[in-house]
């Protein structure tokens, strides 16, 4: 335990304070201040701290955005935050170059679950090691709730992520969006760890950079610093939730070619504007894609791993189709993306009485 403190102590700045010149840079530039990921304890008015993750992947830039207007709005005021608020600004060098991890990197966001015995320690990778020290600091500290903001590269609709189906994670999703999606994995990404201690959500706020991310993403964030108590909700508030849940995560493997421009080459040719499938209920026989050769195929990783393919795709005359009705989400014609993460996720429609359930 002693290495786990000394490496730990050394990767991660823990400030108190906004650093001097920190909400004039924009995300490119924060690695000019900010040499290793920050987690940043900033004191209001009530406790316990609400915790905000940011660029946990370099590209993903509505995080940054809206987190500055909402520090520059208090500060410019000098206005004390109506809850305390605890910011971590992971990837800061991805986001110097706008990647969402360097080649050298993991992802940030599957790096916060590993194993607790000492063998585990020694073999951890450095940011797995950060994050478990954020993990332990907030832990000790108390967490209201935790916001990790997100982008997708894909066209998609504003929407929450969550990994419990409890009545106060369901009430921090309706704050942000009517749709919602329930996963269970990977059990590597921040809110699932989170999600051990607090109620904790991943907001998907659309494409970078655009106005309404950033505008929603502040106002949710907001929201929540002033929020008394989950408690005081109506049990209404979650009555009209759109519920989704994640059944499958479709990746290209890795010897397949694929290509949104019909090349002739590739083994899959994706339609070129297949990002608009996003969060449609798409039937039986909905078309993803031209199989151009015998060996091409789609891999469909069930939430325990498990490879599902047969379950969900089919080939008909050339074309790859769904076996059954099905929800895509996080589509995208980002070929770097896909190598990295995956094509997109699949999703069925929980019962709409499963939010009364809860209750």
């Amino acid at each position: 335990m002693a290495l786990f403190f000394y490496t730990n102590i050394f990767m991660l700045n823990i400030f108190d304070r906004i650093p001097d010149g920190l909400l004039e840079l924009e995300s490119h530039q924060i690695w000019q201040l900010l040499d290793r990921p920050t987690l940043i304890h900033l004191q209001g008015d009530r406790q316990p701290s609400l915790f905000v993750s940011i660029l946990l992947h370099g590209n993903e830039t509505t995080s940054w955005l809206a987190m500055r207007e909402l520090l520059r709005k208090y500060h410019d005021q000098n206005k004390r935050l109506p809850r305390s608020l605890s910011l971590f600004i992971g990837n800061i060098e991805a986001a110097r170059y706008r990647q969402r991890h360097l080649p050298n990197q993991p992802d940030y966001n599957r790096i916060w679950n590993m194993g607790d015995d000492s063998e585990s320690l020694l073999k951890a990778a450095p940011e797995q090691l950060i994050a478990q020290q954020v993990i332990a600091e907030m832990r000790s500290r108390g967490v209201f709730a935790s916001i990790d903001i997100h982008n997708n590269t894909g066209r998609n609709p504003h929407y929450g992520c969550i990994t419990r189906l409890d009545k106060h994670s369901l009430q921090l999703a309706r704050l942000f969006s009517k749709i919602v999606v329930h996963y269970t994995s990977p059990k590597t990404v921040q809110s699932y760890a989170f999600g051990e201690f607090c109620p904790a959500i991943v907001v998907e706020c659309g494409q970078p950079d655009l106005a309404d991310g950033t505008a929603h993403a502040l106002e949710h964030v907001e929201t929540c610093l002033n929020l008394d108590s989950f408690d005081n909700l109506p049990d209404e508030a979650i009555a009209d939730i759109d519920l989704f849940h994640t059944v499958a995560i479709v990746k290209v493997p890795e010897e397949i070619n694929f290509s949104f421009n019909n090349d002739p080459s590739d083994d899959i040719s994706f339609p070129n504007e297949m990002d608009c499938l996003n969060f449609c209920e798409l039937p039986i026989g909905a078309n993803f894609g031209k199989a151009k050769t015998e060996k091409a195929y789609l891999s469909a990783l069930s939430e325990d791993g498990e490879e599902k393919s047969d379950r969900y795709f089919q080939i008909e005359n050339g074309e790859i189709v769904l076996k059954v009705p099905l929800m895509p989400s996080m589509l995208t014609l980002n070929t770097d993306i896909i190598r990295q993460d995956c094509l997109c996720y699949l999703m069925e429609r929980l019962s709409k009485n499963r939010s009364q359930e809860i209750l």
